[in-house]
């Protein structure tokens, strides 16, 4: 019998005041509304423990994003279990905004009325293709957990990256080999868990398999 599929689950953090009223949130250490922190817990109790979705002996280990807005939703996802094996890594943290930072989509117009971030990038912050490699740099370190699990025996399976909005869109379309951009296509809603792994048990077919699970706007 071939075993289970490899699983990369990408969390976005949940509710900040910032992502109330649609400011970029990028560099800045903006914590969870009280909401937000009561949503997570709740996706946590749907999806975390022995059984689930998400189980923590499956884990290989969890890339989490600096930020603190990602570090609580982290723990709280958890804390009913036992936090796993993670690592704090700012490979994962969202785009730079540079001079975006703060900004609503509609104050960026009034600066640049045909800015697109998918195209654009943003100034005094990442441009997409530092972006793209980004994406591309920590998707290769989970394939390496997933070719290990397939070639080397490792007994977990699954790889877990707490992070953000917009870089889990990026994530989303570099992991099925698609054009950055394709990421204006994905939502992914704050405490939005999206499970991505392969067809046919095979490395080279990447596939998304669910998005915004247990998002509040389901």
């Amino acid at each position: 019998m071939s075993r289970p599929t490899p699983r990369l689950f990408l969390v976005r953090h949940g509710e900040t005041e910032w992502s109330l009223n649609g400011r970029h949130t990028g560099r800045s250490d903006i914590p969870l509304t009280k909401r937000g922190e009561e949503e997570i817990k709740d996706v946590a109790q749907h999806l975390v423990g022995e059984g689930k979705v998400i189980d923590r002996k499956n884990l290989c280990t969890v890339f989490v994003s600096p930020r603190r807005r990602a570090h609580k939703t982290f723990h709280l996802l958890f804390e009913h279990v036992g936090t796993p094996n993670h690592i704090l890594t700012e490979e994962c943290r969202e785009w730079d905004y540079g001079e975006y930072e703060g900004l609503r989509s509609s104050e960026i117009k009034e600066k640049n009325p045909t800015w697109s971030i998918w195209e654009d990038g943003c100034p005094g912050g990442e441009s997409v293709e530092e972006m793209q490699a980004r994406a591309d740099t920590i998707i290769a370190k989970v394939r390496e957990y997933h070719r290990q699990y397939y070639e080397e025996g490792l007994n977990t399976r699954d790889v877990m990256i707490v992070a953000h909005g917009h870089f889990s869109r990026v994530l989303i379309s570099r992991w099925i080999e698609f054009p950055l951009r394709l990421g204006t296509h994905f939502n992914v809603e704050p405490c939005g868990v999206a499970v991505l792994s392969y067809n046919h048990h095979s490395l080279k077919e990447p596939a998304l398999n669910a998005l915004n699970l247990y998002a509040s706007v389901i």
